[in-house]
Parts: C-alpha cells; sequence; structure tokens
C-alpha cells in the first residue's frame, strides 16, 4: 500500500446526510401485490448486474406517493453505491450522474452507502466492493445457512476497512478503471444499436414484406386484403419522406425495392408471400444437429483440453448473439464421444431446452452440449438470415416446446418448421449487410474482452496501491 496511504472504515467516511447506509426493507413491505404499471423504481439484484456498473432498466415500480411517505430512508440516488446482501451476492453497482430516474427505492435484498466526497470518492469505494479484497470481505461473512446472505449486514458493510489514499489519488484510480468501463459500456450500447438494426431489416424485408409491397403500390398491382392495414402504413411513410423509401433502404443500397418482386402468391402453408419466392423448412435448409457430454468422471475426456465445448447456461452471459468462446475444453478423447463433433464457424446454436431459446452465431468451432440444436448453414440460406429467422419465430417455437421437467424442443419437432426462401439477390444483399453488422459486433465483443482484462488485472494493482497512478 502506498506509504501515504490509511485505512478507514465505511462508516466514518459515510455521508452525515441521514440513512447514508442503510439496508433495504424487512419482511414482505415491497411484495408483488403491490407492485403498479408506473412510480418509483425498485433496485433488485437484476440492476447490479456484473456486466455493467449499473442496469438502468428491467424495473418493477410503487406508486410514488407511497414510496415518499413509507420509504424515504430507503432512497437511492446519482453517486449512491449499492450491492446486494442475500441471493446473488457479489453484484455491487454504482447509480450514474446520468441516470433515468431521481430517485430509486431498494428493494429487500438491497444495501445503500452515500459517501461523504470529502474523504471518499464513491466510484473509487464502488471499485474496492468490485476488488479481490471487497469481495473477500463480503464472502467471508455469509451466512452458509438456507439462502445465502451475509450476516449482520448492514453491521458488516459499515464496518469494512477500506484503503484510503489521498482524495486526488482515489479519483485518478477510479478515472482510469471507469474509463475502461465507460467503453466497455459503449460496445455493448453500440451492440444492441447493431442488433436491433439486423432484426428491423429482416423484419421489414422478410416479415412485413416492406419493399414488396411498396414495389406493387408503384406498381398498381393488388395488395391482398392481409396484407393491407400494411400497406396503409407504408403508402403514410412513403408519402410523408419522399426523399427516401421507408425502413427497407440501407446507404450501401441505391435501390433495394429492385431486388424485390412486385407481387404477392398465395400459399395453401403459409397464406400470402413474395411472388417467386419459394416455401421450404428448415431441416430442408440446414443441417440440424445435437451435441452431447463426454463423462464429467472421466479426467481423460477434460484435463488439457483444447477443443471448445459449451452448454445453454454459457449463453445465458451472453449479451449479444455472438459466441467467441467458450468456458470449458475437450480434449481429442473427449470431442470423440460428442456426436456432432466440432462445429464449422458460421454455425447457428439455439437453446432446445432449460430454456428454450437462446440463439448465437458461432465464431469458433466449438462442439455441444445436448441442450442445443444446432443448424449448419450448408445450404442456400445464411447463417445471418437463419439466425434472425429463429429469432422471429420464436413464440411459435417454444409454443411447440413440451416436456414435464422442463420446456424442450426436439429436432424432430423442429425441423419441419417452415421457413421462405427469397432470391439469390434479395438473400445476398440481406446477408452482406448483416454480416458486416455482425463483423463489428464480433470485433465490439472482443474489444471489451480486452479492456475487461486489462480493467481486472489494473483493479487489484491500483486499489492495493501496488501500481501507483504515476505509474
Amino acid at each position: 500500500m502506498g506509504s501515504e496511504w490509511s485505512y478507514s472504515t465505511i462508516a466514518d467516511c459515510a455521508s452525515e446526510e441521514p440513512f447514508s447506509t442503510q439496508i433495504g426493507p424487512f419482511g414482505n413491505k415491497i411484495k408483488a401485490e403491490i407492485y403498479t404499471p408506473k412510480g418509483a423504481p425498485v433496485l433488485r439484484g437484476t440492476n447490479v448486474n456484473t456486466n455493467s456498473r449499473f442496469n438502468d432498466a428491467d424495473f418493477v415500480f410503487i406508486d410514488q406517493d407511497y414510496a415518499d411517505s413509507e420509504f424515504e430512508k430507503f432512497t437511492c440516488k446519482a453517486g449512491d453505491v449499492v450491492l446486494c446482501h442475500k441471493g446473488t451476492l457479489g453484484k455491487i453497482g454504482i447509480i450514474p450522474k446520468n441516470s433515468r430516474f431521481e430517485t430509486y427505492i431498494m428493494g429487500n435484498s438491497m444495501m445503500k452507502v452515500r459517501t461523504d466526497e470529502k474523504k471518499l470518492n464513491s466510484s473509487f469505494l464502488y471499485y474496492w466492493l468490485c476488488s479481490f479484497e471487497g469481495q473477500d470481505y463480503l464472502f467471508s461473512r455469509v451466512s452458509q445457512v438456507g439462502v445465502p446472505q451475509i450476516q449482520r449486514p448492514l453491521s458488516t458493510l459499515r464496518e469494512a476497512e477500506i484503503p484510503l489514499p489521498p482524495l486526488p489519488e482515489q479519483k485518478a484510480i477510479a478515472h482510469i478503471l471507469g474509463t475502461l468501463d465507460d467503453k466497455i459500456e459503449l460496445n455493448r450500447r453500440m451492440n444492441a444499436t447493431l442488433e436491433g438494426m439486423a432484426q428491423a431489416l429482416f423484419k421489414s424485408w422478410f416479415v412485413d414484406f416492406d419493399p414488396v409491397i411498396d414495389n406493387a403500390l408503384a406498381t398498381g398491382n393488388a395488395i391482398p386484403d392481409e396484407l393491407a392495414p400494411r400497406a396503409e402504413a407504408r403508402k403514410k411513410a412513403l408519402a410523408s419522406d419522399t426523399t427516401q423509401q421507408g425502413s427497407v433502404d440501407h446507404p450501401t443500397l441505391s435501390d433495394p425495392k429492385s431486388l424485390f418482386p412486385a407481387a404477392f402468391e398465395f400459399t395453401e402453408e403459409l397464406g400470402w408471400m413474395p411472388k417467386g419466392w419459394e416455401l421450404s423448412t428448415i431441416g430442408d435448409e440446414c443441417e440440424t444437429v445435437g451435441g452431447g457430454t463426454p463423462s464429467t468422471k472421466n479426467p481423460d475426456f477434460w484435463d488439457g483440453g483444447e477443443y471448445p465445448w459449451v452448454t445453454p447456461k454459457d449463453f445465458s452471459s451472453l449479451q449479444d448473439k455472438v459466441l467467441l468462446s467458450s468456458s470449458r475444453f475437450l480434449t481429442k478423447e473427449g470431442l470423440n464421444k460428442v456426436s456432432s463433433g466440432l462445429l464449422p464457424i458460421g454455425t447457428v446454436l439455439m437453446s432446445s431446452r432449460a430454456p428454450v431459446g437462446y440463439l448465437a452465431i458461432t465464431q469458433i468451432e466449438t462442439a455441444i452440449n445436448q441442450g442445443f440444436i444446432a443448424m449448419i448453414c450448408n445450404g442456400r440460406l445464411s447463417p445471418e438470415y437463419i439466425l434472425q429467422w429463429a429469432n422471429s419465430r420464436m413464440d411459435d417455437i417454444k409454443q411447440t416446446s413440451s416436456g414435464s421437467t422442463f420446456a424442450e424442443i426436439s429436432k424432430k419437432a423442429f425441423r419441419p418448421f417452415r421457413v421462405i426462401v427469397p432470391t439469390d439477390n434479395a438473400l445476398e444483399s440481406y446477408t452482406n449487410l448483416v454480416g458486416s453488422i455482425y463483423h463489428r459486433i464480433a470485433s465490439n465483443l472482443a474489444e471489451s474482452a480486452t479492456l475487461t482484462s486489462s480493467r481486472d488485472a489494473l483493479l487489484p494493482q491500483l486499489i492495493s496501491g501496488e501500481l501507483r497512478v504515476d505509474a
């Protein structure tokens, strides 16, 4: 530790405001029966996740007047450090200055600290609580009986002794780590926007058939009654902006409508679809396979493994529909026990149970366990198209799932799902456009992984004083 650093307790560095260190309401004071559609947002474990400093979404609400009268001491605001004391332990958050709401209400499992910023920088405290030293302090005081929870949570928090560099150095350390987190968060938001663009383009072109409707309107061809509402919406959209062609435009396409027909035809299986396009099944358009789990009791299958192997659990933490890595690896002997072997790059993976519906395109060769349906895109349809097709049909896929213990969809039930096959030009254009989107998403993910490694390496050294800011 730095020679001029000292230690102090969180209690001694807390703000002099009332309730600056506080545990959430006891018992069932906040319960589902009092939730309202809007009002005061309630902080839960989902808001202090491990992927960012604060998740400013996914709230439940309680009546604002009720919150003002009954929950004053449980109020949080920008700059407050918040953490879980039971259930999802180890999750730390800090409410940002540009938060969506002026105030928040702590849920039953939450605690907060509002620091005296003249003594302790709140971001420095956040990073100390995220560090190995801070996490070890909290987890060493967890009760092992029943639901995991910190014993004497508020006292434990207040009694924590933390290193206390001079305030300028606290701010400098928090700035260095925060800059890395800012870029990671920027990449996350950028990827969410890019994914939204890919989904919107697929829906416009291949679900709503906007460019076909536009062409039919322009040529005077009949619009099926079922598509009349969409046609009216297209008329209004085009009339309101004569310089653009609605949601089907893209800067790299001079005239996207030229890729599409100008009429519809009726099919018994699907109803109206663009004329000249084909109707097929996902089983006919790609190879669908499952995976397996070699015996975990046999070290020959796992120890020193070099072949990636993933499960749906790995997908639970994926923020984007791109797979760049795995947490476990198989040996050659282990890989031989998985019937589908090593799947190629560009395979679309869909979790088929526990739960149904995780999706990703592989950017690595990987083996899978039995919880997936893998779609090997060796036919006419590209991985980008199949990924967005599966995403657009997910409600139907989940409804087809069955099982007494947990929902599951089999390959036999999945293969007959109908899929539209567009003309080569439309499909190629979509694949090129969305392929570039997923290339950017993958690049952002790779950059964020590097930044995360840098932050995690710097964090313990900076927080402990082993590495000084001027170095």
